[in-house]
């Protein structure tokens, strides 16, 4: 063996020298220290304060402390819905009760028939009860046993089943015997006893009974006398195949990871249907489904008006409510209405108008709102217009304005009856006559602007008008609610829709605070037949079918129809049924609006007169003034008086100017004019000339101080051409 001494140039020697370098140049480095690095925070504050030294935080991690408070989860009432509402009680116990006594009506008018098929069964019971009495005493069921026994010679057996047997027919023959001796000796002791009344009645139930023996096993004796919707119980199954038959990629997606479909609560009767909480895949809004009802009702096999998903409240887009009922909700008997036989109501609390798909009542707050409701022709457009005005009729201290500008005669139950300004029809003298109620109208709006202003915090502290206000009749701030059926009517005529856009806008905005309620409906939902400054601020909007998306997002809102509120899901069959939205609750739903015909809703509008004329409330139209237009409303030329007004070297004059010269000239047409303030005149002016084509520009002109001054102004050329104009066109017809 080769033995080496240190620093000999040995193999050792190099090894050792290596070691003692690498331990004076580097640290050996901790595997674990550098993991731990890796996973602590390295970033840098804005202070530039290295943050290494704090130890490593995971995502996941329990937060350091006391434990987190668990969010409270939705507590599933105790007691039912419909024990806890003592209107829904009635309804269920009424439904109830109307079954029980539909089924013993039936049945008891049927009783003839079914006693005669009693009687003629009888023969055949009498032959079955003696059958039977015959096989029971003779033993016969154990025939087969002994004969059994005799085919395999078991002697032994068939013995003692033969003597089981002699015994059995011994006793029952005494039995029979007896019975037989009895029995004919209570016969005897009934037939000299008792009175023929009551041997007719033994006979008959004797003959029933025979003929109950006789029944064939698949011939019933009766029939049903409610025949149940065939409706099968909601399952998750059901719901989940339909759910992935409907073509959503999110829903598809997750199908190939299980379903992604879960169900956060147990599916229950809700009302007369079932009621499925479904968890939506991640990605998938419920927006999605409800755009796809009509596929999801044929996945579930139901009619389309029974099918109802909707957004779950309060929850993540992804969690929808799907209720199936049992009826389609067009065909499905509806409560009766409370406000139908008696009482009235307070226009700033909310008043049932509708039901939902349970069933369940839904109410309306006319103050405080405008609306519009749409609906193509004969879906139920106007009939839900008139019930909304004959809500307002009963309260007594509304004052109502309608118009039927369709001019059929719909709305004269409650125009007749109640309103204080009402026409039917659309004839020059109807829409002069609307013409000078509007401008009434906004004149008032006016008044009650300034009156709200006056009145101290502590009386009005939220500048609008309540119903302690409304109650204060020296104020006149009672509820004013303005109706207009086929209101396209209005604004599209050439010569004062311009007009009428402008005062129905100003109402739709300003109105509601002021106690006033514009309700507009058409069977054209589209931008030239409903303004958008009136579809825009209206809060109330009631959309039944509709044909299209543009319709539809018209009345309802921008993006509905993206959101999955569909109108034009709706069939021709569900009329009344109508998507709502600006009610107590904060998204649209469905509802479908009580029906009243006319001889119905006469009775209710005379309720609402009786009222009135006991509070001295009834006025103008109903209290049988004169039907004329308001004092606001003459005739006259407005294009020959603005050149009258306007002179030969006057080629552009202010608006202003003109206004005044107007109101001067003929203060009983243009005296409200002339009382407007600043800009106001400008655009009264501009308004009034804008249906001629006329339109005002900016016009150069000197103040009363004499110093220069552009402002908007008339130019007496273009007043000269429409004139011009007009009287070509009149001398050509």
């Amino acid at each position: 063996m080769n033995h080496h001494t240190p620093g000999d140039g040995s193999e050792d020697d190099l090894f050792a020298r290596f070691e003692a370098e690498l331990a004076d140049s580097a640290d050996i480095v901790d595997l674990g220290k550098a993991r731990a690095e890796r996973r602590t925070t390295t970033a840098v504050d804005d202070d530039h304060v290295d943050r290494d030294d704090e130890p490593p935080v995971y995502v996941d991690q329990l937060a350091a402390g006391p434990l987190p408070v668990p969010p409270v989860g939705t507590r599933r009432p105790i007691l039912p819905a419909w024990l806890l509402s003592r209107a829904e009680l009635k309804t269920q116990l009424a439904y109830t009760a109307g079954q029980i006594g539909h089924t013993a009506a039936y049945h008891a008018v049927r009783s003839p028939l079914y006693a005669a098929r009693l009687a003629g069964r009888a023969p055949r019971g009498t032959a079955r009860a003696l059958t039977f009495l015959g096989r029971w005493t003779s033993d016969a069921e154990g025939q087969p046993l002994r004969a059994a026994a005799a085919r395999r010679e078991d002697a032994e057996l068939y013995l003692k089943l033969t003597r089981q047997r002699d015994n059995r027919v011994r006793l029952r023959s005494l039995i029979a015997l007896l019975g037989s001796v009895f029995g004919l000796t209570a016969v005897v002791v009934v037939w000299v006893l008792t009175s023929t009344v009551t041997l007719l009645a033994l006979a008959s139930a004797v003959v029933l009974a025979l003929g109950v023996a006789g029944a064939p096993a698949d011939e019933p004796l009766i029939g049903r006398a409610v025949v149940k919707a065939k409706a099968p119980k909601l399952t998750s199954d059901m719901v989940v195949r339909a759910l992935e038959s409907l073509g959503i990629g999110g829903i598809t997606s997750a199908k190939s990871k299980g379903s992604g479909i879960t169900f956060p609560a147990p599916i229950m009767r809700d009302g007369p249907g079932w009621r499925a909480d479904v968890e939506l895949p991640h990605g998938v809004e419920v927006a999605d489904v409800m755009g796809k009802r009509g596929q999801l009702a044929s996945g579930l096999r139901r009619p389309l008006g029974t099918v109802w998903p909707e957004q779950a409240p309060g929850e993540h887009p992804g969690r929808m409510v799907l209720w199936v009922g049992d009826q389609d909700m067009a065909t499905a008997k509806q409560p009766a209405w409370p406000l139908s036989k008696k009482g009235t109501v307070d226009l700033f609390d909310p008043v049932a108008f509708a039901t939902d798909q349970r069933g369940a009542w839904v109410t309306v707050t006319l103050m405080f709102v405008s609306g519009v409701i749409g609906a193509v022709p004969r879906m139920g457009k106007t009939f839900l217009l008139r019930l909304l005005m004959l809500i307002a009729a009963l309260d007594p201290r509304a004052e109502l304005h309608t118009y039927d500008l369709k001019g059929t005669g719909d709305l004269d139950p409650v125009g007749e009856k109640v309103s204080h300004r009402h026409r039917a029809g659309d004839d020059d003298e109807d829409i002069e006559y609307a013409l000078a109620d509007m401008r009434e109208l906004r004149a008032e709006l006016r008044r009650r602007a300034k009156v709200i202003r006056s009145l101290p915090r502590d009386i009005c502290p939220e500048s609008k008008v309540t119903s302690k206000l409304a109650d204060n009749k020296s104020l006149r701030l009672h509820p004013v609610v303005i109706g207009v059926d086929e209101c396209q009517v209005w604004f599209e005529h050439p010569k004062y829709g311009a007009e009428f856009e402008e005062i129905g806008t100003d109402l739709v905005k300003r109105g509601p605070a002021l106690g006033m309620t514009f309700l507009a409906a058409t069977q054209r939902p589209d931008a030239k037949s409903l303004p958008t400054g009136i579809s825009a601020n209206a809060i109330l909007r009631l959309c039944l079918k509709v044909m299209g998306q543009t319709e539809n997002d018209m009345v309802l809102g921008t993006s509905s129809y993206k959101h999955g509120v569909r109108a034009t899901t709706f069939t021709r069959s569900d009329r009344g049924i109508a998507y709502y939205i600006g009610g107590e609750g904060a998204d649209a739903q469905i509802i479908r609006s009580v029906f009243v015909d006319a001889p119905a809703a006469e009775t209710i509008a005379q309720r609402g007169r009786e009222a009135r004329e006991q509070t001295g409330m009834l006025t103008g139209h109903a209290a049988g003034g004169t039907d004329t237009a308001p004092a606001t409303a003459p005739a006259y030329d407005l294009l020959a008086d603005v050149l009258a007004v306007i002179g030969p070297d006057e080629p552009k004059l202010w608006s202003e100017t003109v206004v005044a010269r107007l109101a001067e000239l003929r203060p009983d047409a243009y005296g409200p004019w002339g009382a407007l303030e600043g800009r106001a005149k400008a655009d009264q002016i501009a308004t009034a000339l804008k249906p001629y084509g006329i339109t005002t520009g900016q016009v150069w002109g000197n103040t009363e101080g004499g110093k220069g001054a552009n402002r908007r102004g008339v130019e007496r050329a273009d007043i000269l051409k429409a004139v011009t104009e007009r009287d070509k066109n009149r001398d050509a017809g």
